[in-house]
């Protein structure tokens, strides 16, 4: 381990904390392959009607984030973190090989059990994360934009292998392929295995009888999930419905989980929470039209012909990946240099500019769109803006999202608070999911000169709601700041109740 830490210049990060970047990449995968591919593998593989593709995409990955939410709940308190995410990765594989099959009747279990696993795990490995680092140790922002890049470069080769395969429609070998990082996902975090133990979990406390049934009760759960789920894809919008009850009552618990905190500071970290769950939601709402409507606009409606070169809509997404993969290490770099200096670095900032940046990447669209060739084909560098600046905006406010928490979540609640962050970008998938419908809206014909009507008229009002909230998050900067940011006396009183 000392030596991959000095190779990566993260020698005075915590034990752990590489292993969790290398475990990152290899479980990323998988799911960026059916994230960039679902909704073109359902119309083209399966026949389905773009409205359909787009309500069971949307319910696929509302429903990955929403269960964010439960993997911070069972991660930690009936299974432990590491078992979870290990369990979590097998279910994927099963899932791939039934994808694989390219039957209809099975696509639905097939997405049970990916579900099951992408859903949970994920929460496993910020959990495991933000365990290594006390309340207030500023190296957690540093670890998560290392891990987040990792992600990234899983995102990378994903999009890559889809885009391939895609081309020549074979779907069968690409679900099977994306299975072996699974593997080595679970590979390594067996290797890693004492370097991944949890700490001051609730399921660490117990013993005997008491810590076998909380076992038992969590791989109850694990098993049954991915038959429940693979029911509740069928019923794609019923399913949408929930995931946004779902949201809202999250949103009460924050605020009641903010009224139970006996001192001032902790009621104002929780409350600041409450309100940027709300911003990030309005930011995933228009990220997460990536797999679903921004997905079939490049397929259709974009030159994709380069140098006698035929582009994939998947390798558009890579675009993205490069610009987290080098944006995220030097993100960091730039900030504790900012910060050495005196620079304010706050989080109500960051979040801010990420609203500007990804209202901005909208608006770019239909100024594209007006200037499509006589055919109605937009070019392809007005994607390539476009994805620039979501990206500028993902790392202002993603990772920054995943650190924030361990600053204004208390330990005993890192965990249900975690999913519940990760439970907006189901929310804002939700969003995305009515958004894309309306863009064909009224039309039958999927031609480029009819369809880009719609396409220009929902993308420019998307992007002024992104700019109109992040002018009224920069109003409430000043006192959002004051609520994130500790004083001696709360920083002492947080860390004896965080003790007690």
């Amino acid at each position: 381990m000392s030596r991959l830490d000095v190779r990566f210049a993260l020698k005075a990060l915590p034990k752990g904390i590489v292993s969790l970047f290398f475990v990152q990449i290899f479980s990323t995968l998988s799911f960026s392959v059916l994230y960039s591919t679902l909704v073109l593998f359902m119309t083209s593989e399966l026949n389905f009607s773009p409205s359909l593709a787009n309500s069971i995409t949307g319910v696929f990955v509302a429903f990955n984030y929403a269960l964010h939410l439960l993997g911070g709940y069972i991660g930690g308190r009936f299974i432990s973190n590491r078992a979870l995410f290990a369990i979590g990765m097998l279910a994927q594989v099963i899932g791939c090989v039934l994808l694989s099959r390219l039957n209809e009747s099975l696509l639905y279990l097939g997405l049970g059990f990916f579900l099951t696993g992408s859903g949970l795990n994920v929460t496993c490995i910020n959990c495991m994360l933000t365990q290594r680092f006390k309340p207030q140790d500023t190296r957690r922002e540093t670890a998560f934009l290392w891990n987040y890049a990792g992600m990234n470069i899983g995102f990378f080769v994903g999009f890559s292998l889809s885009g391939y395969f895609q081309l020549s429609h074979e779907y069968h070998q690409l679900f099977l392929l994306s299975s072996i990082g699974n593997l080595m996902a679970i590979f390594l975090c067996l290797y890693f295995w004492g370097a991944l133990k949890d700490s001051n979990t609730v399921l660490s406390t117990l013993t005997g009888n008491a810590k076998k049934r909380s076992i038992a009760i969590g791989l109850s759960l694990v098993i049954g999930l991915p038959f429940i789920l693979s029911q509740m894809i069928h019923f794609a919008e019923v399913a949408n419905k929930l995931v946004l009850v779902l949201g809202a009552v999250m949103l009460g618990v924050a605020l009641w989980l903010a009224i139970r905190e006996p001192s001032k500071k902790a009621k104002d970290k929780i409350y600041a929470f409450g309100i940027l769950m709300c911003v990030s939601t309005v930011f995933w709402m228009l990220y997460q039209i990536c797999p679903m409507g921004l997905t079939q606009f490049i397929s259709n409606n974009v030159n994709r012909e380069w140098m006698g070169v035929t582009i994939a809509p998947q390798w558009f997404q890579n675009i993205n990946t490069i610009c987290i993969v080098i944006g995220g290490p030097l993100m960091s770099f730039v900030f504790n240099r900012l910060r050495a200096r005196g620079y304010d670095i706050n989080i109500p900032t960051q979040f801010t500019l990420a609203l500007l940046l990804i209202g901005m990447a909208f608006v770019t669209l239909p100024l594209g769109i007006e200037r499509a060739d006589v055919y109605g084909y937009v070019a392809p560098q007005w994607i390539v803006l476009s994805y620039v600046l979501q990206s500028m905006g993902e790392l202002l406010i993603s990772p920054i999202g995943y650190a924030m928490v361990g600053a204004l979540a208390p330990t005993r609640l890192q965990g249900l608070m975690m999913g519940m962050w990760m439970m907006t970008t189901g929310v804002g998938a939700t969003l995305s999911t009515y958004s894309s419908n309306w863009m064909l809206a009224g039309t039958t014909s999927l031609l480029p000169a009819d369809t880009n009507p719609g396409y220009a008229h929902v993308f420019l009002q998307l992007g002024i709601i992104a700019i109109a909230a992040s002018l009224v998050l920069a109003i409430m900067i000043p006192k959002l700041r004051r609520f994130t940011q500790d004083d001696a006396s709360d920083t002492k009183s947080e860390q004896e109740l965080a003790t007690a």
